[in-house]
């Protein structure tokens, strides 16, 4: 199937920005008392203060401010030491007080890139304009009653990071990617969920496109509240199609603000675009500037954690392939698992391969995350020693041994070995009967390998296994087999 723009995307250029609203994980409010805290009854998590009272005062969250500069050092920003907080005024029923405390002239951070790896294999920078703290806006939801649209002002005054990037994507993938290592590095850093079903983060994106060659660029429409990657990607191919559509019809593109509509994949316009002076935005007077000093911004980054792509260098550089480090870094979980492991083994490439394996398939297949997992990554590292010293194989640790630990955390992978009997015990003797018998039951394999079709020995390989209940070692098994096999020409 072809779309319009087969044959288009040569001539016209992509070119997307994108405004991430990233929900910090405080347990108050931006600037109240009130519980930060999401899945209360509507209206439970509120004051005076989130209801605009007249009289009330704000008062910055700390712990907002320190989230906020540790989301700036781990996208390489400069941090403003001296910021400050404006009104961005605007009438909504969800904003009661008909303004939201936010940053407009001094953002916390400045600058800065996020790195993303593209399916190409190529890393490109996507370049950030800054990042600045705001105040969220409650809820509305225009289906719950036949004729009232109904308010839950929860939410309003929840701490907000927007995370707001130069018209710097070329691609669908460039901003899938791009939200992908944002959410990682919020949730890395502990500071955000990542949740976007949950409305923790969210995306606008801003849309345009012009002729190759041309540096201007074109009337860009913003598509707002885009509630997962996914969507985003959606909304972006969408509009690209269509304004090129319009463009290429003698049109022109106005520069509106558009809803998505997940059900038809298609946008339609919300409301015709503000620009910042109909916010008229002014100094919040209510609130100081807020100086950071420079050994308040170096405590913080001393406090980093390790990042994604520390963390995924450092498994290259023990031997782990891109895959791997890849799959391994992806989820915040897993990779302090992976961290806890390795300190308990020097095996790097076993602890990945059970982890992404043995691991990974039981979380799947019972729905779990691995912050739920009974087995720890001493029980892990006790598996692979026991495999390393030859007492175990791999098929009898992972389908035997595993299980068992499951079921019985507190005991360790040696002891349940030992009580389940599944330690290597066959001598060299039982092993060759074994061989033997495997052999003489399947004659006509035997003649198969003899005139070169080695893909029995799989065959023989698990009748041996039958036969020793899986108390072998599968390689010097192999060896013995092949051996025999030969010898029997």
């Amino acid at each position: 199937m072809t779309s319009f723009t087969d044959g288009l995307s040569d001539k016209y250029e992509l070119v997307v920005g994108l405004e991430v609203h990233a929900q910090l994980s405080t347990q108050s409010k931006m600037f109240s008392a009130d519980s930060a805290a999401f899945g209360a009854e509507p209206n439970h998590h509120i004051s005076m203060v989130s209801l605009g009272h007249p009289g009330t005062l704000p008062f910055t969250n700390k712990t907002a401010v320190e989230y906020a500069v540790k989301m700036g050092l781990a996208c390489n920003c400069a941090i403003n030491k001296h910021n400050s907080f404006a009104r961005k005024n605007y009438f909504y029923a969800d904003l009661p007080k008909g303004y939201q405390i936010s940053q407009d002239q001094a953002p916390v951070c400045l600058g800065g890139h996020v790195q993303v790896k593209l399916s190409n294999g190529s890393t490109k920078n996507i370049a950030l304009h800054h990042i600045h703290m705001e105040e969220d806006a409650g809820k509305s939801s225009h289906d719950g009653h036949h004729t009232d649209s109904l308010i839950d002002l929860n939410r309003a005054g929840v701490p907000l990071l927007e995370i707001v990037t130069q018209p710097d994507l070329r691609s669908a993938e460039e901003a899938g990617q791009f939200l992908t290592e944002v959410r990682r590095l919020l949730r890395y850093l502990n500071i955000c969920d990542g949740n976007m079903e949950e409305g923790s983060m969210r995306c606008d994106a801003n849309i345009s496109v012009r002729l190759h060659g041309q540096t201007e660029y074109g009337n860009r429409c913003e598509v707002k509240n885009l509630n997962s990657i996914r969507n985003v990607q959606r909304a972006i191919e969408h509009e690209f199609a269509r304004q090129v559509r319009v463009i290429e019809q003698g049109g022109h593109i106005d520069q509106n603000t558009l809803n998505f509509d997940a059900d038809t994949g298609e946008t339609s316009v919300l409301r015709s675009k503000e620009m910042a002076n109909d916010y008229r935005y002014f100094p919040e007077p209510d609130l100081q500037p807020l100086v950071l000093t420079e050994d308040y911004v170096e405590q913080i980054r001393a406090k980093l954690p390790a990042l994604p792509q520390q963390l995924y260098n450092k498994y290259i550089q023990l031997g782990l392939s891109d895959y791997d480090a890849g799959v391994l870094t992806a989820d915040h979980d897993v990779a302090l698992f992976f961290e806890q492991l390795i300190q308990k083994t020097t095996n790097y490439k076993a602890a990945a391969h059970w982890l992404m394996g043995p691991v990974k398939s039981y979380l799947n297949e019972k729905g779990h995350s691995i912050g739920t997992l009974a087995v720890t990554p001493g029980h892990l590292a006790g598996i692979i020693e026991l495999i390393e010293q030859g007492k175990i194989n791999n098929t009898v640790a992972a389908h035997k041994l595993f299980p068992a630990l499951l079921d019985q955390p507190t005991k360790t992978a040696a002891q349940l070995a030992q009580e389940l009997n599944l330690l290597i015990t066959a001598d060299g003797n039982e092993v060759d009967e074994f061989i033997r018998e495997a052999l003489a039951k399947f004659p006509d394999k035997v003649k198969e390998y003899h005139k070169g079709k080695k893909g029995v020995l799989g065959l023989f390989m698990g009748e041996v296994m039958k036969r020793s209940k899986g108390k072998i070692d599968p390689q010097k098994t192999n060896q013995l087999l092949i051996k025999q096999l030969e010898a029997s020409k």
